[in-house]
């Protein structure tokens, strides 16, 4: 049984750089007991601002047995979104992550095929793939996978790559020799993303209170309006913010990706403040049709912009 344990776990990770994943690693399933208390703590805390969603499925989300019944193995999958080439200087800022194809459509796809795959060569196996839309701690899995450490921004760090990487986990029956857990924490007294954070999102302790981050504002936040306390602090933020990331040493590691699919569209790269303003929906809608920026629809850009240029464009 443990052979076929080690010898799976080696199927996993041929599988996972077939399918273009820079990285894979593989935790027990089982219960987040210590995730569970610190998660409780953050809602009852109010950090998730108005994204209610968080406070749903709690059970799910430190226990895999509830998503996958007999889980056995957690797999933690990262795909590398750094980008080759910059926005110009005088364009809105947007997040790199979403320069290209909506990472959502381009992982959910090759998690499919990577189910798919695994069938073929193992058998009949019971999983479910998961990427940021569904109540999975895949941070906490990345950590135990042994991927790299939860960095004072909150983001998984990789020691050799950096942190800008979209993470998946595959809840699996099948059981996996685990991977070692990341033990070491290599911040050190390093503070630079607590300091750089344009609106003091980033608390002592790890913790992040989302309802400050500027993604937070100009991404999950729905209301017409953006609270007028934060006028004058987004630092030319439209959608998203790297600024965490682009501060972190650790990010001098990180290289451009060669996924065809997250190759920037050439709209975000080089449309300036005037040309999103002139933009129209009927546009908008046709060249962000795979965007991740379709999230905040035409209505949500025209508010992140108003916000961030003040009364500089007219509607």
């Amino acid at each position: 049984m443990l052979l076929n344990a080690v010898l799976n776990k080696s199927l996993i990770k041929d599988l996972a750089k077939k399918l273009g994943f820079d990285f894979c690693g593989v935790a027990k399933a089982e219960y987040l007991d210590a995730d569970a208390a610190r998660l409780e703590k953050w809602l009852r805390n109010g950090r998730h601002g108005n994204m209610q969603y968080m406070e749903n499925h709690f059970d799910l989300r430190v226990n895999p047995s509830l998503l996958v019944p007999g889980a056995k193995s957690v797999i933690t999958l990262l795909f590398n979104y750094y980008p080759s080439q910059v926005q110009a200087e005088d364009a809105p800022k947007i997040s790199k992550y979403a320069y290209g194809q909506d990472y959502h459509e381009v992982i959910r796809a090759k998690l499919h095929e990577f189910l798919f795959e695994l069938r073929a060569q193992v058998g009949e196996v019971n999983g479910r793939g998961f990427v940021d839309s569904a109540p999975v701690l895949e941070r906490s899995w990345a950590l135990r996978s042994g991927l790299g450490w939860i960095g004072k921004n909150g983001n998984v760090i990789n020691k050799q790559a950096g942190s800008f990487f979209f993470i998946a986990t595959l809840i699996t029956d099948l059981k996996l020799e685990p991977d070692e857990p990341y033990a070491k924490d290599y911040c050190g007294s390093c503070t630079r993303c607590i300091d750089a954070c344009p609106t003091e999102a980033i608390l002592p302790g790890k913790e992040i209170d989302g309802s400050k981050c500027i993604s937070y504002h100009t991404i999950e936040l729905k209301a017409a309006m953006i609270d007028p306390n934060y006028k004058d602090k987004f630092d030319g933020w439209m959608f998203g913010c790297d600024t965490c990331q682009d501060v972190c040493p650790w990010n001098r590691f990180s290289k451009p990706h060669n996924h065809k699919e997250l190759e920037p569209i050439a709209e975000i790269l080089n449309l300036s403040k005037e040309d999103w303003f002139e933009l129209s929906e009927e546009t908008f809608k046709v060249v962000f049709k795979h965007s991740s920026l379709k999230r905040s629809k035409y209505s949500g850009i025209l508010r992140n912009l108003h916000f961030v240029y003040g009364d500089t464009f007219e509607e």
